[in-house]
């Protein structure tokens, strides 16, 4: 893996003089009392601004904060017209622009695209307080308060979006949202090294139009310059030579397992590229010349117009997310290109403990006054231990975001934040609500051989098996668990963060010392799927994991005298899955005396490998060609509605959707009032109807723990927000 310059190295900026803010100012009249005439960046972000590293904008505000700039908050500003965000004044180097923790499009709606009534991260749970497609609209009216300021845009929702995406709300492939938004540069993936680098560079006089070397970033240029290696990989097929003949032996030189041959037909012509050299996608590059290597996918007009071409971006992209071996992508868009530096180098250790440390209020603003904002109370009491996640669930926005690397705290610094939370959050009982992170119990996992994880293009470190090379060893994670709960006025330490539970049956003895020590009654887990189908196309382990899981869980649950439950969670109307597979897991459902109160249907987010398997109907996780793997994929509301149904089979209100689908599907005799039938008969009066399609719908929160500029807490798809 390759090294980066250390975040907390740089030679503070000269405001530094001013020392450090209560808050981050959200006015002038702060701005005074600090002693400030000017901020010299100015964070805009979709949220209520809460000052706890679960929050994004506070977190990069801190950040930049301790290098020495002045950072001020526009936090959900009105976007109607541009005097909100002219109100801190012009800032002197850069607007940060943020939808917030959450993509705009996956807060205000639910996966059957209805308008939800509430936002976490709003006072009072109002709804409506920020913009659909949030980033393009901020960004345009800061552009608007001050022409010739940089503006930099960043967090889930221009992260996911970074390239050509199919969006899910409007049912189209669109633009990156860097040329939508009109940004000088987008920043991808957690946003510190970049953010730190930038603000510094901008101050030493440089252009953000010169800027073009950072990695974990993406700006428009109209070619690709000169001296790059431009690797052709907008065909399906391999075309035939781009260049006059070259010596074959030339470009002999290996750097890591080439990837497949690629992308467009012959009537959708990609534009000339203007490399040095155009090669073959399936001609291997000498390593000594990967750094200046990029990948030309297929344009936005071609996976618009082609969706297998857009599986094969999508795959191509994800097998570029490796930060050890990763090479800048490039992707035409109508006369520009839009050109995606390789993924930022990893925090260390000693980086996540720096900026977990920073002089966080661990309160919402003073602005706010006495205003509950439902996110911060679900995670007050929380401490996120580690980054990343290597499972690779398709559906999932960490690879694609945080990037399956592992970033871990040390104990003491955790322990350090357990005892800033016990001192000084308000209400504070003795209970920690949760320890964890993306995953819970991923903490220090690595794999054995750096130089193999700088090599390795696994999406996945845990599909179809735990790879050998991973160490699985849960003992820094137990001991972190013990320590943190002998600490003096903690009565308890719970985990909330979703268990992996295939890893977890890799350690009996961290499965125990859950049970016994940091379970609360019961343990929320997600199988996601029961069938092979939808399994495969998740990257989930079998419910044979789930089964050695439940039983050292109950086991060691009855050796402490505890009765304790798993809740299983599973996913609707995923691609992959038929309506028989649903119809097995209701029967297994029902088998278990599992009844769900609410139930989570797929959502197809930006840039997911689902969402392209939703989009094309090919599977991405292999090479993509017109005559590769179908996919069943469920669409349409009444398909999808008909899935949630199953996973709801005790409500009244869905038996006659059941009892319907039953029939058709031959299995007529599971309607009736054995215990082996799924639906009754009959009908209770009130029920039925439209009143199925009522179902609650919990937000669908993308599994990130910090999202570049402003961070994305961990909650999951469309369960309660509980950001950590």
């Amino acid at each position: 893996m390759q090294t980066a310059r250390e975040i907390s190295g740089y030679r503070k900026h000269w405001a530094a003089r001013f020392g450090t803010a209560p808050f981050l100012p959200m006015s002038r009249a702060e701005m005074d009392i600090l002693g400030w005439d000017s901020c010299d960046i100015i964070i805009v972000t979709g949220d209520a601004y809460v000052d706890h590293p679960s929050f994004g904008m506070a977190i990069v505000g801190r950040v930049l904060e301790a290098q020495g700039f002045r950072v001020g908050i526009i936090a959900q500003p009105d976007w109607h017209s541009a005097e909100p965000f002219a109100a801190l004044g012009r800032p002197n180097l850069f607007f940060g622009v943020t939808a917030g923790n959450m993509d705009s499009m996956v807060n205000r709606y639910t996966a059957d695209r209805r308008v939800r009534s509430d936002d976490a991260y709003t006072p009072a749970g109002a709804g409506g307080r920020r913009p659909d497609r949030s980033v393009i609209v901020y960004a345009q009216r800061a552009r608007e308060a001050f022409r010739d300021v940089p503006i930099v845009i960043g967090g889930i929702e221009a992260s996911l979006r970074r390239i050509a995406h199919f969006d899910y709300w409007s049912e189209k492939v669109r633009r990156s949202v860097l040329l939508d938004a009109k940004a000088d540069l987008l920043i991808f993936g957690n946003g510190e090294r970049q953010i730190c680098e930038l603000a510094h560079r901008l101050a030493a006089g440089e252009s953000i139009r010169d800027i073009t070397d950072l990695r974990g970033t993406a700006f428009a240029r109209k070619a690709v310059p000169a001296g790059w290696i431009e690797i052709d990989s907008t065909h399906l097929d391999a075309p035939g030579p781009l260049n006059a003949p070259v010596d074959p032996y030339a470009m002999s030189g290996a750097a890591g397992p080439a990837v497949d041959a690629p992308a467009v037909p012959a009537c959708t012509p990609e534009r000339q590229p203007t490399g040095e050299k155009v090669v073959r996608f399936v001609r291997r590059v000498k390593s000594a010349d990967r750094e200046r290597s990029v990948i030309r996918i297929p344009s936005h007009e071609a996976v618009t117009a082609d969706p297998v071409l857009y599986a094969h971006a999508s795959r191509i992209l994800h097998l570029e997310s490796n930060p050890g071996n990763a090479r800048a992508l490039v992707q035409r868009h109508g006369d520009s290109d839009v050109w995606l530096n390789p993924p930022p180098i990893p925090l260390t250790m000693k980086e996540m403990d720096w900026v977990y440390e920073r002089p966080y209020r661990r309160a919402p603003h003073p602005f706010y006054g006495d205003a509950s904002i439902p996110a911060y109370k679900m995670i007050r009491f929380s401490v996120a231990i580690q980054r990343g996640c290597f499972g690779g669930c398709t559906f999932c926005s960490i690879t694609e975001h945080e990037g399956r690397i592992i970033q871990s705290r040390s104990e003491d610094s955790v322990l350090r934040e357990i005892g800033e939370v016990r001192d000084k959050v308000p209400g504070f009982t003795g209970v920690i609500s949760d320890l964890g992170g993306p995953t819970a119990n991923m903490y220090r996992l690595a794999c054995k051989s750096p130089e193999i994880e700088s090599a390795c293009r696994r999406p996945s470190c845990v599909y179809p098996a735990v790879c050998p090379n991973l160490n699985t060893d849960h003992t820094p994670l137990i001991r972190l668990y013990r320590r943190a709960r002998a600490l003096p006025g903690i009565k308890k330490v719970l985990i909330a963060s979703g268990v992996r539970y295939d890893l977890a049956i890799e350690s009996p003895e961290y499965v125990k010392e859950l049970a016994q020590h940091h379970t609360g009654g019961y343990l929320k887990i997600a199988p996601e799927a029961l069938a092979e189908g939808p399994l495969t196309k998740m990257m989930k382990p079998g419910v044979g994991a789930y089964d050695r899981f439940k039983e050292l869980f109950h086991r060691y649950s009855k050796e402490a005298g505890k009765e304790q439950y798993l809740i299983p969670y599973f996913i609707a109307a995923h691609p992959g899955t038929s309506d028989q597979d649903m119809l097995e897991l209701a029967l297994w459902l029902k088998k278990s005396g599992f009844r769900a109160d609410q139930v989570q249907a797929f959502l197809p987010g930006p840039m997911a490998t689902a969402t392209a398997m939703y989009h094309s109907g090919k599977n991405p996780l292999k090479r993509v060609t017109r005559d590769s793997e179908e996919v069943i994929v469920p669409k349409g509301i009444k398909v999808r509605r008909l899935h949630k149904a199953f996973l709801r089979y005790h409500d009244p209100n869905n038996w006659p959707v059941l009892r319907e689908a039953l029939r058709r599907m031959g299995r007529a005799d599971l309607i009736g009032g054995a215990r082996h039938q799924l639906v009754p008969a009959y009908q209770p009066a009130g029920t039925g109807g439209q009143a199925g399609a009522r179902q609650t719908n919990r937000p669908q929160l993308f599994r990130t723990q910090h999202t570049g500029l402003p961070k994305t807490p961990r909650p999951r798809r469309e369960r309660s927000p509980k950001p950590s």
